[in-house]
């Protein structure tokens, strides 16, 4: 009976899908660079310091099965998050936040596990 209970839990482990962020780098000073390889698309970010207490935030984006890079430039006052996917690329969603001179990337990616199995 333990048994049976245990497989079945395990098949729906093995059915579910969860997001997990699978990667995140934080960037505490201007020019000081991070990437993230996780997720169909390699990221570089960067950010510097404009008009005040704006922070202009750099991500370029590329693919990894190749293409154009892509790139994103953004604003983010202290407290600001945002949270978007690529054109293209919906299987993931890159997450950005500031708290003071820190600036937190992150990704997140749907975890898809599928398993060919029987009940005996």
């Amino acid at each position: 009976m333990i048994r049976r209970t245990l497989s079945a839990t395990l098949l729906a482990a093995l059915f579910l899908s969860t997001p997990a962020f699978a990667e995140e780098a934080t960037i505490g000073r201007p020019i000081g660079g991070g990437s993230l390889h996780a997720g169909p698309l390699d990221m570089v970010v960067y950010y510097v310091s404009v008009d005040g207490d704006l922070l202009e935030v750099t991500a370029t984006f590329a693919p990894k099965t190749g293409g154009d890079p892509l790139r994103v430039v953004m604003g983010l006052a202290d407290g600001d998050s945002v949270a978007f996917s690529m054109p293209g690329h919906h299987d993931a969603l890159y997450a950005f936040s500031r708290s003071g001179k820190e600036v937190t990337v992150s990704t997140e990616t749907a975890t898809h596990l599928r398993a060919d199995a029987t009940m005996r």
